[in-house]
């Protein structure tokens, strides 16, 4: 299983959005720079236990906007 998940936006303000919603909802999440192998439009991503992906999928499907994408923080350790 992956260490943690990242979830990619398109704007600063997006991430800050979604970590602030996120916690408000008792998801614990952080906010980092995007790792270099990931390309976005911002440089800001959300990393979260990946238990929780379920649940944060489900959140982000009532968000106002699109985000760029979910991933596994394992899948870049293996492109090394």
């Amino acid at each position: 299983m992956p260490e943690e998940m990242i979830l990619l936006v398109h704007t600063s303000g997006h991430a800050f959005s979604i970590e602030k919603a996120l916690k408000k909802r008792g998801i614990s999440c952080r906010l980092t720079p995007i790792p270099r192998k990931v390309s976005s439009d911002c440089g800001i991503c959300v990393r979260f236990a990946p238990e929780k992906l379920a649940e944060v999928r489900t959140f982000t499907e009532t968000l106002p906007f699109e985000i760029q994408g979910i991933i596994s923080d394992d899948s870049l350790s293996a492109e090394k």
